[in-house]
């Protein structure tokens, strides 16, 4: 039986392919959602892949899939940075949370070193690029059904 895993982007991730290519890579979300279903088909895990600009939005979303789906997979972008709301819904749903970035945030700016959605994972993937989601994809499948582990 496949287990459902939440891929919840943040905002201004739906620009990818043409924002930044220097820094975020020319893959668009479209790329990297086909990817993620493609690799979580192998594992036997199906996804639930979003993208929202609103804070507000990714919390609803996070309280709405915290009875359907096993894990969540999080790139919350600049809101890493700020949101509390997003933290508290995370930590709120109970759910094992991997957190992926696409840049290496401790190469950027000072402020983006700082990340509240941390409190709430069991590990962080970054500056890997888009292969971040697969290897949160793997670490979700190999953790499925281990009690001892968050993830």
């Amino acid at each position: 039986m496949s287990a459902s895993v939440l891929i919840l982007n943040g905002p201004n991730l739906n620009l990818l392919g043409t924002r930044e290519p220097d820094i975020y890579g020319a893959e668009t979300l479209a790329d990297i959602e086909g990817a993620c279903a493609a690799h979580a088909g192998a594992l036997g895990l199906t996804t639930d892949f979003r993208q929202s600009n609103n804070e507000g939005e990714m919390v609803e979303i996070i309280q709405a899939v915290g009875k359907s789906c096993e894990a969540i997979i999080i790139n919350a972008g600049a809101y890493t940075h700020t949101s509390v709301a997003i933290l508290d819904a995370l930590l709120a749903v109970g759910l094992p949370v991997m957190e992926v970035h696409l840049s290496n945030i401790y190469q950027r700016d000072e402020f983006r070193h700082h990340s509240y959605i941390s409190k709430a994972a069991t590990g962080v993937i970054c500056g890997l690029g888009s292969q971040g989601y697969l290897l949160a994809l793997d670490a979700v499948a190999a953790r499925r059904g281990d009690d001892n582990k968050k993830v």
